[in-house]
């Protein structure tokens, strides 16, 4: 037996309504691929969220996700992903930012962007302002820096092991052979264009 994939609503009349609804707290609205993605003001998240919730009905939030944007001013982007249940329709709200400049918490519009949120803090370092429970949820208590940012090193600052001689837990700076201490970031499937280490036995046969 067969079954038809689930119907979806269609982008038709989402984009005009996104702007009505949130009016000056809008920047942009972009449909691509399907999905439609709307930009709005730092400040203005809160308001807007209500906004799209009970007004364009998206009652659930799904997801909260952060990009890095290194070469970007603002750096950071801290995309939403909001679904319809009563139209079966989903969009994405987006907003910038800096380390230093705190995205306004949604948690009271959705409690479950407590946990999201401390997610986003955690791999990236973004700061969400009225979350009182901002602690690490995917690291280390004593972690330093944030995984996901594209500057971190992929080895991390320190290693953990335990001491048989001190019969306990111990964090030790990371030490590499020499020559794995430079990364040059090229993407693993191009290839790169040096020899590395144990290649030339191939090349010999």
């Amino acid at each position: 037996m067969s079954h038809s994939a689930p119907k979806y609503a269609p982008n038709k009349g989402v984009a005009a309504a996104v702007k009505k609804a949130l009016g000056k707290n809008l920047i942009a609205v972009d449909e691509a691929h399907g999905e439609i993605a709307v930009t709005v003001k730092r400040d203005a998240l809160v308001p807007a969220m209500i906004a799209l919730r009970d007004v364009c009905e998206y009652q659930q939030l799904m997801e909260i996700a952060g990009v890095d944007w290194p070469d970007h001013d603002p750096r950071f982007e801290v995309v939403y992903c909001l679904l319809s249940v009563t139209k079966n329709h989903r969009i994405r709200v987006h907003v910038w930012t800096n380390e230093d400049e705190p995205v306004p918490s949604v948690t009271g519009i959705w409690p479950v962007a407590g946990w999201l949120e401390r997610e986003v803090f955690d791999m990236y370092g973004v700061t969400f302002a009225g979350n009182d429970d901002l602690r690490r949820i995917l690291t280390d208590y004593g972690f330093v820096g944030h995984p996901q940012r594209k500057d971190f090193p992929l080895t991390g600052y320190v290693e953990l092991r335990y001491s048989e001689e001190e019969k306990r837990v111990k964090y030790e700076p990371v030490q590499l052979a020499q020559d794995f201490r430079n990364f040059d970031f090229m993407s693993p499937w191009e290839g790169a264009d040096y020899v590395l280490p144990g290649d030339e036995k191939g090349a010999s046969k």
